[in-house]
């Protein structure tokens, strides 16, 4: 799904190569390691837990790539692309929220990864906050057990990524 995102943000909206992109809770780094072999200008990826940002960085095999560690908070500035996979708001209500929130701080355009099943909530969040949706594509993940939380070693999500465009107030 990373490939495609990358593909379709890069080729059908010429929303990566020669641009700054930030990629926030970047985790291994799927998404800015893609951007910088697209072409980015300039790439960083932001995730609060270190182990991740380090693995991110072995994965980055000598891309030219910021990591930082810590917390949304810790950017400043503004970037042509945001990419983002936030947590889907499930256990800890509205965590994408705060990503959402970030990214229309810091990008020209933001591509994000929701539940499907939260797309009227996030549509009507968006356009409370000045900002148009587009839906990119729509499909399954299929999630492996990684937190305390998970019940199942797998179970499938049917998200929609999005291109979300902050508009001027």
């Amino acid at each position: 799904m990373a490939a495609e995102i990358l593909f379709n943000a890069c080729y059908s909206y010429g929303d990566i190569e020669g641009k700054s992109v930030v990629d926030l809770g970047t985790g291994t780094g799927r998404l800015a390691i893609g951007a910088a072999i697209l072409g980015a200008e300039y790439t960083v990826g932001v995730d609060i837990d270190p182990d991740a940002v380090e693995i991110a960085w072995k994965n980055c095999k000598g891309l030219d790539v910021d990591w930082v560690v810590g917390n949304l908070t810790v950017l400043r500035g503004k970037f042509e692309t945001v990419l983002m996979n936030p947590p889907f708001g499930t256990k800890q209500p509205h965590a994408d929220i705060h990503f959402l929130e970030t990214a229309l701080k810091l990008g020209r355009v933001v591509y994000s990864i929701h539940k499907s099943s939260t797309k009227q909530f996030v549509e009507s969040w968006l356009k409370a906050h000045n900002a148009v949706l587009e839906t990119v594509m729509a499909t399954r993940i299929w999630v492996n057990h990684q937190f305390h939380f998970h019940r199942k070693s797998t179970y499938p999500v049917e998200v929609e990524v999005y291109r979300i465009l902050p508009t001027k107030t």
